[in-house]
């Protein structure tokens, strides 16, 4: 197969890539980890093909991938693809997929049915799995059976494929475009509890006390204004501190939200004015220096960093330490496997839980927290469930 040239080009997930032949697009490349490891993954797929800018007919492709992907309505279903080298059961499962709508979801299953090869869904599933052509070939849109996530062979795995599914649910409701992670998890929360009650007996026996996990992820315009409100909320009762943040926003305009740039044109008399200590005020601040900078990563630069890359730069700011980013990364970016262990009760919901005489260190938590990898953040929720029920 001739392919003559690639491209990389920004969505709202990430760096994708997409190469093009005499006969169509051959392959799209959802993001890796890095820009170069796109790029060599699209090299090695596609062996000579040469960087190049799109012609016409690839960029309105280009276009409409970044339209669909940012929440906006976008028609992909007529993209010619060259399927020349794609085996006819492939081909088939292919030409389904593409009838799915943004917004709806077909089971392996049903698509199997709908080629006639009803008992055919796990071979449908490795079709999908070895698609080139995501994003036009909707293999996102596929689930397993009784609307389970099922999986996702792309970088980021079903976190991936649950963004991509939020952005066009939010679109076809008629939400329109949703940040980066807001509201959707980057795992599947019954894949979770089922590892957990599989790997530890004690917690198996909280699930069973405590119910159906109900942890619900927090929305935020940005990275910056969630960690402005972290500042704000720390060493203060809830009530109190949602006063204070309230009044500084109420500082600006309610179209333009909290942005760094104000923070930084506004007195400090007049941000203390609004309840901020002195502490505090510096700590913004600073936050709001390195946002300008470009030192705080957007939403969607996070979702492409790993837990301990965001820890490291976070923390980096006066006033954020890991515990703050921790949070961050559970209650805002629905990361899987985040465990807290300097966090207070967290400590005290194992040593309840866990039948504990002495309060547990930090440190006490690592080893059982091996068996929750890589769901610890579900494995805190339920701790932290634990310590409530002791305490009341």
């Amino acid at each position: 197969m001739t392919t003559h040239g690639f491209t990389l080009f920004d969505t709202s997930i990430g760096r994708c890539g997409i190469a093009w032949g005499e006969r169509g697009i051959v392959g799209v490349q959802l993001p890796e980890s890095r820009e170069p490891e796109t790029r060599a993954r699209l090299l090695r797929h596609y062996p000579g093909a040469v960087e190049a800018s799109p012609p016409p007919e690839v960029q309105c492709v280009v276009d409409a991938i970044v339209a669909l992907m940012a929440g906006e309505a976008a028609d992909l279903s007529a993209v010619v693809l060259d399927m020349h080298r794609v085996p006819p059961f492939h081909r088939r499962v292919y030409e389904v997929a593409r009838t799915i709508a943004p917004g709806a979801t077909l089971s392996y299953g049903e698509i199997a049915k709908q080629m006639g090869a009803g008992g055919s869904a796990r071979s449908v599933g490795q079709a999908l799995g070895r698609n080139p052509f995501a994003i036009v070939v909707p293999c996102h849109r596929v689930l397993a059976a009784s609307g389970k996530i099922g999986g996702f062979s792309a970088n980021g795995g079903i976190a991936t494929k649950l963004r991509m599914l939020s952005i066009e649910t939010a679109q076809a409701s008629g939400q329109g475009a949703l940040f980066e992670g807001d509201g959707a998890f980057g795992f599947d929360p019954a894949a979770a509890v089922a590892h957990l009650r599989e790997a530890d007996a004690v917690l198996k026996k909280l699930i069973d006390e405590v119910g159906p996990f109900r942890m619900r992820l927090r929305q935020a315009r940005s990275i910056f204004v969630a960690l402005a409100e972290a500042i704000v909320y720390q060493q203060l009762n809830g009530k109190a501190a949602a006063s204070i943040f309230a009044r500084v926003c109420a500082l600006f305009p309610v179209a333009q939200g909290l942005t760094p740039e104000q923070i930084l044109r506004t007195s400090d008399q007049k941000m203390r004015g609004a309840g901020l200590s002195n502490s505090k005020l510096l700590s913004i601040k600073d936050l709001a220096r390195k946002a300008v900078n470009g030192e705080i990563p957007t939403l969607a630069e996070a979702h492409r960093m790993d837990d301990e890359m965001l820890i490291e730069r976070l923390t980096q700011v006066r006033g954020i330490g890991r515990w703050t980013v921790e949070m961050l990364l559970m209650s805002r970016l629905g990361r899987p496997d985040v465990l807290p262990v300097d966090d207070y009760g967290i400590r005290a919901g194992f040593a309840t839980a866990f039948r504990k005489r002495k309060f547990p260190a930090p440190k006490d938590l690592l080893k059982p927290g091996e068996k929750w990898k890589p769901y610890r953040t579900v494995a805190s929720w339920y701790l932290w469930r634990a310590a409530d029920r002791a305490k009341k």
